[in-house]
């Protein structure tokens, strides 16, 4: 018997949930296949088999809460798998069918043939409960509004796996109308059986995070600066550009790589805005990973751009793209997470003209952009249509002065208002 325990789960995560098992006891299980996913409040782990066997105990229920090194579950590699399913015996060839024999003289003529049959009806729908789905591949389905009873599983015993959905989501669509059979009607929550409330217990993530964001605002001594940025410059160098960009170096050109590049900048004349409290020390940071606000299903997550301070815009363009579309597939590691020094966020995306961002603890600051809207200003005594954005830097005023929280947005206001000026910094 080998135990199967809780792996390392990285910088500072001690605890997990079990999401979903994979194998149930008595599964036969491969070397290398995923046995059990346990959520943490950053990543999704996949807990793999480290020896071929059968699976004979699950120490945990779905749902349960483990820590590093708990006994998880137990294989038996001496077991022969059961439940193998032969191979097909080959289909024997059709035999061509002998022509009638003629009547005998005088015989009476034989009754005319019966009708044939009525070809057979075709088989029900399979139901998406009998299909055997990975997590993985139950979520990018979920994103993406694929059917995964009309996927084929080409993984081991069927199994749709992430890239069968992935290849049907890349495929037209074609909608087809299947006849339901009536059914009883099913309550699905506490409201259709004329409850007023309804209990869900947070996961690991969502409880982590509230306890993140919680010591965030007790730990440190929260203040808010706004100011606000004519993004007029930034979107017309954007429009010129972004064909070429995409063209050449196969990006998207978004504002964030502005963005980037201009609190870059701002951080380096602003050191104390990129630094970290530890007890009564102040820690520099002569670098920069900058921590882009990421928000997928499971809650929010801030991978970050190591050394962002030392890339091009069009580098920082294709870790952007990269870091957002592996948060959306749960690809991220640990790596991708750990070691940010400053973070910024679009609440903007959503449509938000104006927040507060809360600080990444243990980081002392976060930039908060907002939505780029049409307002009038005055510009040289005249009133303009210019498309405006609000911005807000959160920071923690035991070591970021006032006067230096304002100056650094005015200096990433100033960058973005004139961003052929980030050429010469």
């Amino acid at each position: 018997m080998t135990a199967i325990k809780v792996p390392p789960l990285g910088e500072s995560i001690t605890e997990a949930t079990v999401s979903r098992w994979l194998k149930n006891e008595g599964d036969p299980v491969a070397v290398g296949e995923t046995l059990v996913e346990l959520d943490t409040d950053k990543i999704t782990v996949e807990v793999p088999a480290m020896m071929a066997g059968v699976l004979k105990k699950r120490a945990h229920a779905e749902g349960d809460v483990v820590k590093v090194d708990d006994f998880l579950a137990e294989i038996d590699e001496s077991a022969a798998p059961t439940g193998a399913t032969a191979s097909p015996p080959a289909t024997a060839q059709p035999k061509a069918p002998s022509p009638p024999a003629a009547p005998a003289p005088g015989a009476p003529k034989a009754a005319p043939s019966p009708p044939p049959a009525p070809p057979p009806m075709p088989l029900p729908a399979p139901r998406a409960e009998d299909v055997r789905v990975s997590p993985a591949a139950q979520r990018v389905a979920a994103e993406r509004g694929i059917d995964v009873t009309a996927v084929q599983g080409t993984g081991r015993g069927g199994v749709v796996s992430k890239p069968d959905v992935i290849e049907r989501a890349e495929q037209p669509q074609v909608e087809v109308v299947r006849p339901t059979a009536p059914s009883a009607v099913t309550p699905s929550d506490g409201r259709a059986m004329g409850e007023r409330e309804t209990r869900e217990k947070m996961t690991t993530r969502r409880r982590r995070i509230a306890e993140n964001l919680l010591q965030s605002q007790q730990a440190t001594a929260h203040l808010t600066t706004f100011n606000e940025i004519d993004m007029s410059a930034v979107v017309g160098l954007r429009e010129r550009l972004k064909e070429r960009v995409e063209k050449e170096h196969g990006v998207k050109l978004s504002f964030m790589p502005f963005f980037v590049k201009a609190a870059c900048i701002a951080l380096e004349q602003f050191p104390t805005v990129n630094a970290l409290v530890d007890g009564d020390t102040i820690v520099y940071r002569h670098y920069v990973n900058m921590g882009i606000a990421v928000a997928v299903e499971a809650g929010l997550v801030v991978p970050n751009i190591k050394d962002a301070d030392r890339k091009s815009m069009i580098e920082v363009s294709r870790e952007i793209a990269d870091l957002a579309k592996r948060a959306r597939d749960t690809k991220l590691t640990m790596e991708d997470l750990t070691g940010g020094t400053f973070t910024i966020t679009n609440g903007g995306v959503f449509g938000s003209l104006i927040s507060t961002p809360i600080i990444n603890y243990p980081q002392v600051a976060i930039l908060g952009l907002h939505k780029t809207q049409d307002r009038p200003v005055a510009i040289n005594g005249k009133v303009e249509i210019r498309p405006m954005m609000y911005v807000a830097l959160s920071y923690d005023h035991r070591i970021i002065e006032g006067q230096h929280a304002v100056q650094f947005l005015i200096c990433v206001k100033e960058l973005m208002e004139d961003p052929a000026s980030m050429l010469v910094n």
